[in-house]
């Protein structure tokens, strides 16, 4: 699971700082770094654990086990506790602080405090000792576990060329458990990661109980509240013999085996460093006799390693490692039964060796449009140091194809290109003497132009003053107008804006020539309608005033049929019956 640390893994990722920079991709010699959804992950079956991607990452993602508790415990447990403290840890202190640590380590609970360089000259014996009982064969010096781990897990050639030598760390560790007792828990302190993982391995098991780092060591020291100054000067409770304490320093173990040679001896070098090692392997799988090689994976060797916590200068760690090895050291006890040095190494297999086809690569490439060799850039800014080497890594689960700057770049830009092909709005670019440089479908649609139209001036299509406008003009806001294109039938709203650093317009055209024709259509309406509604109400009020006139010539001649009838009721000359004058009374008293 991603970000999932298991009990035994050394180096793993911070999530919370993990900032999708691929810069341990970059770095990791090995390729042990796993993207997912932006993240990266340490692969522990894949990892060496030399600490490259902690010393490199920007952001402190990359970050090792804190085993600072389980050495608090130890030091509770009761039982008797010794520390092993790497020679490194000159190029840490300064000479006043050298002379206290013994002090410091006792006051935190160590009841044994010395050199791990005390083991280191037994390392170094032996492994002068097998080199002339196998003159037949090349050697490689198995001090770091790092360069161990590298070779055992990817360089399966060489395997059979590791000195069957145990580290300096793991020969003082089981000198201390001889000499002191089993039951003795031994801690060893020093600048290297690896050493985590190398107390772990099933053939030393017992050896180390413990590993810390000198960074860890200050955290310890603050949490206990012990100060250097605080402190008196002590001597180490053992004092290592020969030139062991030069071995933090690429060429330390030879020169304690007392087998260093000319610096220009083609068969005996020291190297330090990943690129060093790569071709120094590289001989020996050549089929390259007789070598010896004294290996150490980080720059510079130990005085360099991922968790030194010492920010000097690299020479100024290098002269402090000189300055101390170079004062009295024990003489050589003959009647010392050394520790034993023994160990085995073997081929370890890991998932980066799963079969991938030549097809299966290729649809990854095709995927990222790299198909074809001209197209396959070979940046690295995935972290990969080909295009076929990400694509590997896709397939093994290790890289995703967005890591890719350059696919990843195509992609926008195409979807840019889609956006404005399928943009309703026409589009056009001008350079800065106003040619079009390219216009999108819109854009041609609406000015009936096609592609032949690019590299012509804007003019051929329409007015150019709407761009004229942006040229040399400090304000960079865009430009806006409403204008008729009558020769196209065309009403635009329309947008430019200048792109200074490319020395380009851009113009927008939205089509509003439509809604210009309904508004025009709802005016008419308006005007039409308030023209009929007064038609209207003039003929409303000409009706109005016929029918009163109607009214009231209907009522002048009521009134004078009334006058008429009242003035028959009266008159009795008229020839009428009474009963006939009765009933006009009765009308005209109705009426």
């Amino acid at each position: 699971m991603p970000g999932k640390q298991s009990k035994d893994q050394v180096v793993y990722t911070n999530e919370a700082r993990c900032r999708d920079c691929c810069r341990c991709v970059r770095v990791c010699p090995v390729k042990a770094i796993r993207m997912e959804n932006g993240q990266a992950y340490v692969e522990p079956d894949r990892c060496i654990n030399c600490g490259t991607c902690i010393r490199e990452c920007p952001q402190g993602a990359k970050t090792y086990r804190n085993d600072l508790e389980l050495a608090r415990q130890l030091v509770a447990s009761g039982d008797p506790v010794a520390a092993s403290i790497a020679p490194s840890f000159s190029a840490v202190f300064t000479s006043w602080q050298q002379k206290r640590i013994p002090s410091v380590l006792r006051m935190m609970g160590f009841t044994y405090v010395a050199e791990t360089a005390i083991g280191a000259y037994y390392t170094a014996k032996a492994t002068e000792q097998y080199v002339k009982d196998h003159p037949e064969k090349s050697h490689i010096c198995t001090a770091c576990p790092a360069v161990v781990s590298y070779i055992e897990k990817y360089r399966h050639d060489c395997v059979d060329a590791l000195t069957p030598i145990v580290s300096p760390m793991i020969a003082h560790g089981r000198r201390i458990k001889k000499k002191l007792g089993k039951k003795t828990k031994v801690i060893f302190i020093g600048p290297c990661v690896a050493k985590k993982d190398e107390a772990q391995w099933p053939q030393v098991a017992g050896a180390i109980d413990c590993v810390l780092t000198f960074a860890e060591l200050r955290a310890w020291m603050e949490l206990e509240n012990v100060s250097l100054e605080g402190c008196e000067e002590s001597p180490f409770d053992e004092v290592p013999a020969g030139a062991a304490r030069y071995f933090p320093l690429t060429g330390g173990c030879l020169r304690t085996a007392d087998m260093a040679t000319d610096v220009l001896d083609e068969n005996t070098v020291c190297i330090s460093g990943y690129e060093e090692l790569d071709q120094s392997l590289q001989r020996i799988e050549s089929g390259g006799q007789n070598l010896v090689i004294e290996p150490l994976f980080c720059p510079q060797g130990c005085i360099n390693g991922p968790a030194i916590a010492n920010k000097d200068n690299l020479y100024e760690r290098r002269h402090g490692v000189i300055e101390y090895a170079d004062k009295p050291m024990a003489e050589v006890d003959e009647s010392d039964v050394p520790p034993d040095t023994s160990i085995s190494y073997a081929v370890q297999h890991t998932a980066a060796e799963t079969r991938i086809t030549e097809d299966e690569i290729k649809k990854v490439l095709e995927r990222t449009g790299k198909a074809e060799k001209e197209n396959q850039l070979n940046c690295g800014a995935c972290g990969y140091p080909s295009c076929y080497a990400q694509a590997v890594a896709v397939l093994q689960g290790m890289a995703e194809p967005e890591t890719c700057l350059p696919y990843m770049r195509r992609l926008a830009e195409q979807r840019t290109d889609r956006i404005i092909d399928t943009s309703p709005n026409g589009i056009v670019i001008l350079d800065k003497k106003l040619r079009i440089l390219n216009m999108n479908p819109a854009f041609r649609k609406m000015f009936k132009c096609s592609e032949a139209t690019c590299g012509k001036l804007v003019s051929v299509l329409m007015d150019p003053e709407f761009f004229e406008k942006l040229i040399d003009r400090d304000d960079t806001s865009p430009v806006t107008e409403f204008v008729d294109h009558k020769n196209y039938n065309l009403i635009c709203h329309q947008i430019a804006y200048a792109l200074p650093e490319e020395n380009q317009y851009v113009g927008i055209f939205v089509d509003i020539t439509n809604t210009q024709a309904n508004q025009q259509k709802l005016s008419k309406l308006r005007q039409l309608t308030i023209m009929q509604a007064g038609e209207l109400l003039e003929h409303q009020t000409k009706m109005a005033q016929q029918i009163a006139e109607l009214l009231g010539q209907s009522a002048a001649k009521g009134e004078d049929l009334v006058e008429k009838l009242m003035a028959l009721a009266r008159e009795e000359s008229t020839g009428l019956t009474k009963e006939d004058r009765n009933w006009l009374k009765d009308i005209y008293t109705s009426t």
